[in-house]
């Protein structure tokens, strides 16, 4: 778990450091909009509770809040994005899961595709490398939220399956069908989370060397690069070495 919170450590600092902010805003616009067309009530819609919570954790305008919400009216020039998912292997045959949201799906899929091609992987059918992760509610707190006792405490208590913390983070993991009740329990004592969503967790992990795992970091940096992709997902072995030189 701590290669699993390093590397994510890392990734939010190749964020803020590399990502244009108006590329962060497109992503977090496309999730409150679909969010929205579920619900526009955050007291009945806690994916669009989540969503708006991560936008203003970036510091996004509440006008471009509220102009995402309005595309999910109909008022926004009839965008109309769906989820779509893509399976695959990178380099050393590391399984790669794609989550975006779309308005072109032939666009999304061929870009994808060129992505993993271009840096030694193959895009393969839905289901391919499905099987190697397991569908996990995640809720993410900063460290300065409480000592590890007292959020493992309170976690528990609301629900969670289980908790780990570093220095950084604490990361709750919950089943899929309480994320809401236990983000909800937590955030009336902690406040809104970093991020509560659903995850990809690899049941099993690929151990690689640092020259591979470079290789793969180049295909996830392509992929997050895409203004339709949310999310990438893989099962690495995150371990002390490769952590270290990635964050180099």
């Amino acid at each position: 778990m701590a290669g699993h919170s390093q590397f994510k450590n890392i990734m939010h600092r190749k964020g803020a450091q590399d990502k244009k902010r108006a590329k962060i805003f497109t992503k977090l616009a496309r999730e409150i909009t679909v969010s929205a067309k579920i619900s526009e009530d955050i007291n009945s819609n806690p994916r669009l509770r989540a969503a708006i919570a991560a936008a203003r954790g970036q510091n996004m305008p509440k006008d471009n809040i509220d102009r995402a919400i309005k595309k999910a009216q109909g008022a926004g020039e009839g965008d109309n994005f769906e989820e779509v998912r893509y399976e695959g292997y990178g380099t050393a045959g590391v399984a790669v899961i794609v989550e975006a949201l779309t308005d072109n799906r032939n666009r999304t899929a061929s870009e994808v595709r060129a992505a993993f091609t271009k840096h030694g992987g193959n895009l393969g059918e839905t289901g391919s490398v499905g099987f190697m992760f397991n569908r996990i509610g995640e809720i993410v707190y900063p460290a300065d939220k409480g000592d590890a006792d007292t959020i493992f405490e309170a976690a528990l208590e609301a629900g969670a399956a289980n908790v780990e913390s570093d220095d950084e983070n604490h990361v709750i993991e919950t089943e899929i069908e309480d994320l809401n009740a236990v983000r909800e329990a937590l955030t009336e004592t902690f406040g809104d989370p970093e991020s509560a969503k659903l995850v990809f967790r690899p049941v099993t992990t690929a151990e690689i060397s640092v020259d591979q795992a470079q290789s793969i970091m180049k295909l996830v940096d392509v992929l997050e690069d895409n203004d339709d992709v949310q999310n990438v997902w893989t099962n690495v072995e995150w371990t002390d070495e490769i952590v270290a030189a990635l964050d180099n």
